[in-house]
């Protein structure tokens, strides 16, 4: 029998970079549980468990490893952390045990019995912190960068002790090294911390938005909950200027509602009776009773937040070269300082403090965590960017796969188009115009087709009611009535032969009367997004089902370069896969035949209102349905993501390289190593952070 699978999340505390989750991830991954996530920006771990095991189980799992578990409780209020804590804690002892650099020798604080006491609470914080994280990550068989400060403290330390206290020269005084290591590094995860919560704003600007009050109607008493206790079925009450609670259905009142932070459409929607609402969004005119539909994390907003939380599961082919050359950096770091000791002793003949000093600037320098923290903080800014502005996009992989797009495919109905037909052109034929125009009114309100309730949108101005009988509908080929006892029948060329190429003829007893042609209405906008794809260099094409004609003048209006019409799903895969082995295709759809081509395509887009096979299928939703503004602004976030990802692990990879050799050949000491190193992340960090602020649409 099958075991029943539940996902579950855990709060992590305590890892202090990307090389500390992956440790985590591989230690679960071992005890046999599925499904493993840990994500180092969002401190979050999330697997499947079964029968086998329960949440206490992997909670005891990483605690074994060193970590904390933060308990979900949302009253407890922002507090110092521990990093924090250990860095000003360490700042005390370590100003005075470095200012004796700048003290006449015999100074009471050259006293190397001072110095020890000055440096051991800094060293056993060191020990606490580093050396405790060093041990889970050697646990996990994934060393990281603390393992090299810990080492490097440790090795200055103890030599210290050993040339002071056994050989009583103050020639072996490092103290002050061992101290400035510790509390430089610790600055640097300070500020390394905070920057990495910057990265991750959007998810805490989106998480805050749910955070409100409703105000229920229970059998007409009303009373406020919050947004986790209410149910599915609960009547709401929302006014003007409130935030719309959960997702639901307007059961009574009309409003204009600002969806902006869902859509990215700045104009209010007026919505009346029966339309669905988001929750998050805001009323700014008018007052409404709605039903709620979707609670909790069923919401389209908790599953925007949960979207962005995991954009790290699947990881961009970038990244995995970070994460390989991060999980093996560390053992040949180590080497090289080892090297840096012997060769520098033994061949060129250096002392043992200066040889020592060496092997410790090299572990100091040599963090690899900037290579760790260069794909995921500015996958993070990236994704919540997009979020922040309705487009919603699953992962990493799909934001380099977006930078990568040479040819946008489009489908027709429902995506360049509204999927609403107007009447491009109507002609009478010894008739009048606003008579014939009403007679067709009046029949075609008796059709539920979609062209008929087009028809009577455009006619509806000026008629007048008449009467028929003998109404009759023949599906998809014509519809007619008796008025003043003419027989009236409107239909397609089914019903009249003619030279001509229209949509719609309408005949007075067998006469023709009136010719229409139907077109779908173009979104907003479509021409001018069209337009900016071919200057920015894309290839366009259109792939539709519907008639060459229709399609060859909507390309031609639009200044589409290929088009392809008359295609059946099948054929829609088959073409798809032409244009992916020639180069890298995005395709564009919305409904249940776009689903194939969508997922074969290097990258499927849907939108919102798209079928929810459609949305399943794609890789980004565009949650904007009024026209296509939000393709092009995810088309350059793409661009502008990778590209900081490329600036990031430029950085990274030339900081080592130019600081490694530089400490071996003696031209860093260990305290100046240790402030680079901490600086280095920084600089990563807050270049993943300017994407957030870069203009780029």
């Amino acid at each position: 029998m099958k075991n029943d699978i539940k996902k579950i999340k855990i709060q992590v505390d305590g890892m202090s970079c990307t090389n500390c989750a992956a440790g985590i991830k591989k230690h679960l991954i071992n005890k046999g549980l599925g499904d493993v996530n840990v994500n180092f920006s969002t401190g979050e771990a999330s697997c499947n468990i079964d029968t086998l095991h329960n949440q206490n189980d992997i909670e005891n799992i990483i605690q074994k490893l060193g970590y904390s578990i933060i308990k979900p409780n949302k009253e407890i209020k922002k507090r110092i952390s521990k990093v924090e804590r250990y860095f000003y804690s360490t700042l005390i002892f370590t100003l005075p045990l470095f200012s004796h650099m700048f003290f006449p020798e015999g100074s009471f604080i050259q006293n190397p019995i001072l110095q020890f006491f000055l440096c051991l609470p800094v060293y056993i914080i060191g020990v606490a912190y580093f050396g405790k994280s060093a041990w889970s990550s050697l646990k996990t068989g994934i060393p990281n960068m603390d393992v090299l400060i810990f080492i490097g403290s440790s090795a200055a330390f103890f030599y210290s002790i050993y040339g002071s206290f056994l050989l009583d020269s103050h020639d072996y005084l490092f103290f002050e090294t061992t101290a400035t290591i510790i509390t430089l590094v610790l600055l640097g995860n300070v500020l390394e911390h905070k920057s990495v919560q910057k990265t991750t704003t959007a998810i805490g600007d989106l998480s805050s938005i749910q955070e409100v009050v409703a105000k229920i109607e229970v059998n007409g008493i009303i009373k406020e909950v919050n947004f986790d206790n209410i149910e599915v079925g609960d009547i709401l009450i929302v006014n003007s200027g409130d935030k719309i609670p959960t997702d639901g259905i307007i059961v009574s009142g009309s409003a204009y509602i600002d969806e902006s932070m869902i859509t990215g459409e700045s104009i209010p929607t007026n919505k009346n009776k029966n339309a669905d609402v988001i929750g998050g969004t805001i009323i700014t005119d008018g007052n409404v009773k709605i039903k709620a539909s979707k609670v909790g994390n069923d919401t389209l907003l908790s599953q925007i937040i949960e979207l962005v939380k995991n954009a790290q599961n699947n990881k961009p082919n970038i990244q995995k070269l970070g994460d390989q050359i991060s999980a093996v950096f560390v053992p040949i770091v180590l080497s090289i300082a080892i090297s840096t000791f012997f060769i520098g002793h033994y061949f060129f003949l250096l002392t043992m403090q200066e040889a020592l000093l060496r092997g410790i600037a090299v572990l100091v320098i040599s963090c690899p965590c900037a290579m760790g923290l260069a794909t995921p903080t500015a996958v993070m800014v990236g994704i919540g960017r997009a979020a922040k502005n309705g487009i919603l996009i699953k992962g990493g992989d799909s934001l380099e796969k977006l930078a990568s797009i040479k040819s946008i495919v489009f489908d027709k109905t429902g995506t360049l188009t509204t999927g609403k037909f107007i009447v491009s052109n109507f002609n009478t034929i010894n008739e009048d115009e606003q008579k014939i125009k009403n007679i067709i009114y009046n029949i075609e309100q008796h059709s539920s087709h979609p062209i008929a309730k087009s028809l009577c949108s455009a006619f509806k101005e000026n008629s007048s009611p008449l009467e028929l009988i003998n109404i009759i509908e023949e599906k998809g080929v014509s519809i007619s009535a008796e008025i003043d006892k003419n027989l009236y029948t409107i239909g397609s060329s089914n019903i009249h032969l003619s030279a001509e190429r229209h949509d719609l003829f309408v005949l007075k007893n067998d006469r023709l009367i009136a010719t229409l042609d139907i077109s779908d209405e173009l979104k907003t906008n479509t021409d001018l997004v069209v337009s900016s794809l071919n200057k920015t260099g894309y290839t366009t094409t259109l792939l539709s089902g519907d008639k060459k004609d229709k399609c060859d003048k909507l390309s031609k209006e639009l200044g589409i370069t290929k088009t392809f019409s008359e295609q059946l799903p099948q054929d829609k895969i088959a073409k798809i896969e032409e244009l992916v082995n020639q180069y890298p295709t995005a395709m564009v759809g919305d409904g249940i035949n776009d689903a194939p081509a969508l997922a074969k395509a290097t990258i499927g887009i849907s939108l919102g209102n798209a079928t929810q096979i459609a949305i399943q299928s794609a890789d980004v939703v565009l949650l904007n349905n009024e026209d296509l503004k939000q393709l092009p602004q995810a088309l350059q976030l793409g661009k502008h993501t990778l590209l900081t990802i490329k600036q990031n692990l430029f950085w990274a990879f030339s900081y080592n390289l130019v600081a490694i050799p530089i400490a071996f050949l003696g031209f860093l000491n260990p305290m100046w190593a240790a402030l680079f190193m901490a600086f280095s992340d920084v600089i990563v960090i807050g270049n993943s952070i300017r994407l957030r602020y870069k203009k780029i649409f």
